[in-house]
């Protein structure tokens, strides 16, 4: 027995380990230019249906693109409705592995010739770097791939001559739904619905099975491909569960509608096979597969945003923080993962700044306390997930948009303690003396609010410093007259007005770094030309 199960299980194995490698070295290789390419071209649902078909025949892995999709809606940088487009699209370009299969894997004895291709890869992966490196690893996953295929049907022809797979239930649709619901474990086993769907291709080329058991398998491996997507969302962000959710419907939706229209999908198949040419057999189950997921498509492409509108519903955001985009799926995406970091940073930085401009009005409410005790909250959570982007060596852009992004933290969390002892010191800012400075440091605001709502901060760099260190100036001249000139009954009241100056000359210079950090940020590391010429900001005082 062991003769039979060693290489049916090896080949099942060396298969996904072709996959793997196929796929990680594809992204590795190319996955960059795949990532802004998916990013840039899914505005209409059409478009975003037309990159995630390419995106996933290009990389081999439609749980590559749909990680990747987790991190761009989580990120902000494309809508749900664009992701659900994608999503339809992930789902078409994951029948063209079964094509491959069906014509050249079965068809060709190619695991003799792409033996070759294993050394070759590997070789380039120990000698080479960057990205020949990564070329070498998608290399050997590729002649892994076809060897794991050849061993897989060796394995297949010995268990058929012992085992009837054909025994498998057959005729009526319970039947069918019992040996879908096969192939959807097989797939969640496997964790790939690709090495599933490979071998009921190798199952039904040995004719060990029938092609309406074979189709049931491949209906059950589709609907199962959706688990990988589901367990990436687990303890995910909202946006991720969401996205996990609408790629199980629409899979689950076409497949019950394959298996509901199965006879009359068959009679197409035949009329192919009959009148057009097509092979009987695997490449006939590969054309089913691509079929009913086609179906699928006409089926919701239409209709996306009425689908989408239906996913939220059933899934609503029930909590709303600046930081619900962070989701850690998008850190194998360090570009992803910034531009979110970013977002949410920005986000914080406008409730700490509404919260300021309410205490110069010289009133705070229990939601602005609210709000200061929220930030800090979401600060930490801000912190521990830049803290875990990985750059990769010679990206200098990313390596200082991060560093940029961990200082803006710094000086955010410092401009919340200073706007917290401010609420705890109970000072009356509506005295005479202190309007200048208000007026000052309401400029000051204004620019910095401005320049984060509308992505300009660098711009508006240049005066927000100019106000900033007139403030500084101002304040430190004051605090000198009113100190020379104080009595000793009036002391306390004195001291407890230049620390107000002091407060208000401090915060006014955490607002102005915390702006140049964002612009930072912002901008990839680098500034607006009239604020390069900016000197960097000092440490904090």
């Amino acid at each position: 027995m062991a003769e039979l199960l060693f290489p049916l299980i090896g080949g099942i194995g060396l298969f996904l380990i072709g996959m793997m490698l196929l796929s990680e070295g594809l992204i590795a290789f190319g996955g960059e230019v795949m990532k802004r390419a998916l990013a840039r071209f899914t505005g209409a649902p059409t478009m975003a249906f037309v990159s995630g078909t390419l995106a996933t025949v290009i990389v081999q892995s439609s749980t590559a693109t749909t990680v990747t999709l987790i991190g761009f809606v989580s990120a902000g940088l494309i809508s749900f409705s664009q992701a659900i487009g994608v999503l339809i699209g992930a789902s078409l370009g994951n029948t063209a592995t079964g094509w491959i299969v069906a014509t050249l894997g079965l068809k060709v004895n190619l695991g003799f010739y792409t033996l070759p291709l294993v050394g070759i890869g590997a070789l380039m992966k120990m000698l080479a770097r960057g990205k020949p490196a990564q070329l070498g690893v998608a290399i050997a996953g590729f002649g892994m791939l076809f060897v794991g295929l050849d061993t897989l049907q060796q394995g297949m022809r010995g268990l058929s001559s012992v085992i009837d797979l054909a025994s498998l239930p057959a005729g009526g649709y319970g039947a069918l739904l019992i040996t879908m619901l096969a192939g959807f474990v097989l797939t969640v086993l496997l964790q790939s619905s690709t090495a599933a769907i490979a071998t009921t291709l190798t199952a039904l080329h040995t004719q060990a099975i029938n092609f309406d058991q074979a189709a049931a398998l491949v209906v059950g491996a589709a609907i199962g491909t959706t688990i990988t997507g589901a367990l990436v969302t687990v303890g995910g962000t909202i946006h991720a569960k969401r996205t996990a959710l609408a790629y199980l419907l629409f899979n689950l939706v076409s497949g019950l509608l394959a298996i509901a229209l199965l006879p009359l999908f068959l009679w197409i198949i035949d009329w192919l096979v009959q009148h057009a040419g097509m092979d009987a057999g695997a490449t006939s189950l590969a054309a089913f597969h691509t079929l009913f997921i086609g179906v699928g498509v006409l089926l919701f492409l239409p209709f996306i945003t009425p689908f989408a509108r239906l996913v939220e519903r059933l899934l609503p955001q029930r909590v709303v923080s600046e930081t619900q985009m962070l989701d850690d799926s998008m850190l194998g995406i360090p570009s992803v993962a910034l531009e979110a970091s970013q977002r949410a940073l920005e986000q914080i930085g406008t409730r700490l700044l509404s919260v300021y401009r309410e205490m110069l009005s010289g009133k705070i409410s229990e939601g602005d306390v609210l709000s200061l005790e929220q930030a800090r909250g979401s600060l930490d959570e801000a912190y521990a997930f830049v803290s875990r982007i990985s750059v990769e060596a010679g990206d200098t852009a990313g390596t200082a948009q991060r560093i940029a992004q961990l200082h803006a933290i710094d000086h955010l969390l410092r401009f919340r303690t200073r706007l917290t002892d401010l609420r705890h010191a109970h000072v009356d800012l509506t005295e005479p003396c202190y309007d200048w400075a208000l007026e000052n440091s309401r400029q000051i605001l204004e620019l910095a609010c401005e320049g984060i709502l509308r992505h300009e901060l660098a711009r508006h760099l240049p005066q927000i410093e100019l106000n900033a260190t007139t403030l500084t100036t101002l304040s430190r001249q004051v605090r000198h007259q009113v100190l020379d000139h104080t009595t000793t009954s009036a002391t306390a009241q004195v001291l407890a007005r230049t620390d107000t100056f002091r407060w208000l000359d401090r915060t006014s210079q955490h607002i102005w770094r915390i702006c140049h950090y964002l612009a930072q940020g912002r901008n990839g590391g680098h500034l607006h030309p009239e604020a390069e010429e900016l000197p960097h900001p000092p440490g904090a005082a």
